[in-house]
């Protein structure tokens, strides 16, 4: 193992570069120690949304207006609009300079290349002979490339013209002549950097010949990140986001009562992934877990805080929990069925593979007898679209649809006696009904669906009753500095 960490700047902190300089590149306290340090970014915050979806709404970008319509000019459009963001970023951050010529330069080439690629292939794709559905793959990759190239090459030549020893290394592939595998884009592309002289500002987007987003979506950039990590041989991963990883959501349950976690394990990050509040996507997180490489997760604007220390290792002190996480916007979609009894495992399969068809998220899922109900993050078109499918396939089921929510507990180690009977009497206490709950046999979380309204005040609740009530110091542990 390398004596270097490889740090993920996320993008809302992006957005803020003088932050990024002073809090990170510059860390308090570093002295000299600036190398030795590999930073992958994000593209600026928003920027991603607006080339293919917004990540929580889902109203479309560039990508998704130009997936429904090969006929329809709309997402030229939005293309524009996209372009009008990055010259106000780039106007935001160089000012009237002669480097503000080149950035607009080096964004409008990769947008002009874009256009022309796409026009192209919504002519061809008028023909019978071409189906559109078949090129979307590469042209999503293409699209979310360019926002990660727009926000490292700038913050490259930030970096340079504040005296920092910077480089822009480009894993998105723009251009190449040929195609290879992710790993050997990466090695190839570290294999001249210095870094004992050398801070590299690499894409959070590496393309390769069998793509990363349709197994990662928009995960990717984490991806990109721990396989640089496992290839280098990083002593640690650092990720930096604009919060800490804390024990509830501070608006919910209050500044003076959240705390930030200490340390946990990526068997709690994996819990958290799966509702959305990622520390780190979960295939991003096993590379590290297996070469035993620990992620730590700061603030951005609070540089002298250790922050969390993620191991593969850890356990709490004692038994507790850690951290009240959930998702609003769940829908339950439940299907039931007189004949499934004795077949689940046949039901089981096709309703997956109708619900991945339509890329939606599973949250949870229950099975009993005779039915089966599926908690998905996604949109409601989407809920409907399953839903229609699923009727054409089982026309004597009967399916129904709720949107809820989900509350969960987590912990490393969640083995308290009662701790069931507990948490639920804390809901029930504050009015709030339980439509359903889980809890596995690790023993390391317990989800509670609820009705949507009742989200923050099951937050509090349980919050108040599993975490507050008990000293943070012994359950909550300090991360080595």
């Amino acid at each position: 193992m390398n004596n270097h960490s490889v740090e993920k700047v996320g993008g809302t902190s992006m957005s803020n570069y003088v932050a990024v300089r002073d809090n990170i590149i510059l860390r308090p306290g570093a002295g000299e120690s600036r190398c030795q340090r590999i930073i992958v970014v994000s593209a600026y915050g928003g920027i991603t949304n607006q080339l293919l979806e917004h990540k929580k709404s889902g109203k479309p970008g560039v990508y998704a207006l130009f997936a429904d319509a090969v006929n329809d000019d709309s997402w030229r459009e939005m293309l524009h609009a996209v372009k009008d963001e990055f010259f106000a970023i780039n106007s935001s951050l160089f000012g009237n300079t002669e480097l503000l010529t080149r950035a607009n330069a080096f964004i409008s080439e990769r947008l002009e290349d874009a256009e022309r690629c796409l026009s192209d292939l919504q002519s061809l794709c008028r023909h019978g002979h071409f189906a559109l559905e078949s090129h979307l793959a590469e042209v999503r990759e293409m699209l979310a490339s360019v926002g990660e190239a727009h926000s490292a090459w700038n913050t490259a030549q930030l970096l340079k013209r504040d005296g920092i020893n910077a480089c822009f290394v480009d894993l998105t592939g723009w251009r190449a002549t040929c195609h290879t595998s992710l790993d050997e884009r990466i090695i190839d592309a570290f294999a001249s950097i210095d870094l004992e002289r050398e801070v590299p500002i690499v894409t959070g987007y590496a393309h390769s010949d069998s793509g990363v987003m349709s197994t990662f979506d928009r995960g990717y950039s984490e991806m990109i990140f721990s396989r640089i990590a496992v290839l280098t041989e990083a002593r640690e991963t650092i990720i930096h986001k604009e919060f800490h990883l804390s024990s509830a959501d501070p608006r919910l349950v209050g500044e003076d009562k959240a705390v930030p976690i200490g340390r946990t394990n990526y068997d709690v990050a994996d819990q958290l992934a799966n509702l959305g509040m990622e520390a780190i996507h979960p295939k991003a997180a096993k590379g590290l877990r297996h070469r035993n490489i620990p992620l730590r997760v700061k603030n951005t604007f609070e540089p002298d805080h250790p922050g969390t220390l993620i191991t593969s290792d850890y356990r709490s002190s004692r038994p507790c929990v850690e951290i009240i996480a959930g998702r609003k916007g769940v829908y339950a979609l439940e299907l039931f069925d007189q004949d499934m009894t004795g077949s689940i495992d046949l039901y089981d399969r096709q309703i997956l593979e109708t619900i991945r068809r339509f890329r939606a998220h599973i949250v949870s899922k229950d099975i009993n007898a005779n039915t089966i109900t599926h908690y998905l993050f996604t949109n409601l078109k989407t809920v409907r679209r399953i839903r229609t499918a699923l009727e054409q396939c089982y026309p004597d089921a009967e399916l129904d649809q709720q949107k809820v929510a989900i509350v969960s507990a987590i912990g490393s180690d969640m083995q308290v006696p009662g701790i069931l009977a507990k948490t639920v009497g804390a809901l029930a206490a504050n009015n709030i009904s339980v439509l359903a709950m889980h809890q596995s046999m690790r023993q390391v979380d317990m989800q509670f669906v609820v009705n949507e309204e009742d989200y923050e005040l099951a937050v509090k609740s349980l919050h108040g009753v599993l975490v507050e009530i008990h000293d943070h110091g012994k359950c909550i542990s300090a991360p080595p500095g």
